[in-house]
């Protein structure tokens, strides 16, 4: 099932070459997720997730922020494949990113 969502993009890492011949090439955000859900202890605060998307182009589109990046991170708008587990598991696949529209609603 897809389904539309804001959340805060606290970083982007592009990964990129070869390892025993082999290559790779991924960009990775790290997205805010709430951490109240957790299936073990007990937690406080915010923590990010890591989310693959696209290879190392994606990270390009995002590079010119580099020196202005907010300490809050960027609210941006996401979406997501979410896939049932059979032990009641929840998967989620980044399957789009961009910034949020700033635009005020008319």
């Amino acid at each position: 099932m897809k389904m539309k969502n804001t959340a805060v993009l606290h970083g982007i890492k592009s990964s990129k070459g070869e390892i025993e011949g082999r290559g790779f090439d991924s960009t990775t955000f790290h997205l805010s997720v709430d951490i109240a859900s957790s299936q073990s202890g007990d937690s406080i605060g915010v923590v990010t997730r890591p989310f693959k998307f696209g290879d190392s182009t994606e990270f390009q589109k995002w590079a010119h922020l580099k020196d202005k990046w907010p300490l809050g991170g960027i609210l941006c708008d996401c979406e997501f494949d979410v896939v049932a587990g059979a032990d009641n598991s929840v998967k989620l696949t980044l399957l789009g990113i961009k910034p949020a529209s700033t635009k005020a609603p008319a």
